[in-house]
């Protein structure tokens, strides 16, 4: 029985089965069968955005069929290249924010398959792997809309799915305070930067 992280064989290549047996309380991601700390807890800056953005959304969404999480919060990704069964899967991610439209994905563990939309607040220990692994991940596991919150500089990058199935940039320049950041899964909803950012 693994009872501490410290017994995981950084090596070895863990799916959702054996991640289901883990007894420590340390959260973790698997990305394509390795395992990764979270970080440290979040600090008060990522906190704020995180509480800010979760109740911009929360509002938003009240009528409609689609329910706003936070981290931590199971969002296993089964990969286009993968049998779509659960005890296959080898990655199961942490997004700091996850919007689902689909109650078919929805379970008493979490997510199974890709959140429309999905928002990371860049931390110094986890902003390499959400700017490259995750994004890597997130794109080609369909999730139709990225956002990256940068808390240091004040800024937003937001990527949507194009018909390719490519990350695209809604705009090359990062939204900042004084902008509004059109959301693309919901038409005519913005997110005011301010509100953001406090």
């Amino acid at each position: 029985m693994i009872t501490d992280i410290s017994q995981l064989d950084p090596s070895k290549h863990y799916t959702y089965a054996d991640y289901l047996t883990w007894q420590f309380d340390e959260v973790v991601e698997l990305i394509r069968g390795k395992v990764f700390r979270m970080s440290p807890a979040p600090g008060t800056s990522h906190q704020l955005l995180s509480g800010n953005l979760f109740s911009l959304i929360h509002q938003y969404l009240k009528g409609k069929d689609c329910w706003v999480f936070a981290a931590p919060f199971d969002v296993r990704l089964p990969l286009p290249a993968e049998e779509h069964r659960v005890e296959k899967t080898d990655t199961i991610v942490q997004p700091d924010i996850s919007v689902i439209c689909d109650p078919a994905k929805l379970d008493d563990r979490g997510c199974e398959g890709a959140p429309d939309w999905i928002i990371e607040i860049l931390s110094k220990s986890t902003a390499a792997r959400d700017l490259t692994e995750k994004y890597a991940l997130y794109e080609q596991a369909g999730v139709r809309e990225y956002w990256v919150v940068h808390p240091n500089d004040g800024t937003l990058l937001a990527y949507r799915l194009n018909e390719a199935g490519a990350f695209q940039l809604i705009r090359q320049t990062p939204f900042v305070k004084g902008d509004r950041v059109p959301v693309g899964v919901f038409p005519g909803f913005e997110v005011a930067m301010e509100e953001v950012l406090g």
